[in-house]
């Protein structure tokens, strides 16, 4: 699933628990029929959008063993891996959640904490 043309997303790195989210059109109406202006619509507490991007997850620092200095020296940090995966539909907290613009583009920077629930196409 493509979320972003010419893959202009290739030079960002999310950090951490993070994850990069393209927020989803809001209905611009009621269901009874009111038109809501752009300010309502973004200042919901609830939001719901595409995640393009994930952060390698929660840092988990690893056991030194000095004793052996002929083996190679191995990363000191490993990550435990986050639930959401890049496609995913999120639903988030707004209040958790960064709002930036790349490429002209309104984006947020959400840790997986504010993510209340995803969506996902294939089978969990």
């Amino acid at each position: 699933m493509e979320l972003w043309p010419d893959n202009k997303l290739r030079k960002l790195i999310v950090v951490g628990d993070r994850v990069l989210i393209r927020p989803k059109k809001s209905p611009e109406k009621t269901d009874s029929g009111l038109y809501l202006p752009p300010g309502v619509q973004e200042k919901e507490k609830v939001q719901t959008g595409y995640i393009l991007k994930v952060g390698p997850g929660y840092p988990i620092p690893m056991p030194v063993e000095e004793d052996e200095p002929w083996k190679e020296p191995e990363e000191k940090i490993k990550y435990i891996p986050l639930q959401a995966e890049v496609g995913d539909l999120a639903i988030f907290l707004q209040k958790g959640a960064l709002e930036v613009v790349y490429e002209n583009e309104k984006l947020f920077i959400v840790p997986q904490t504010s993510i209340l629930l995803l969506e996902r196409e294939e089978d969990l």
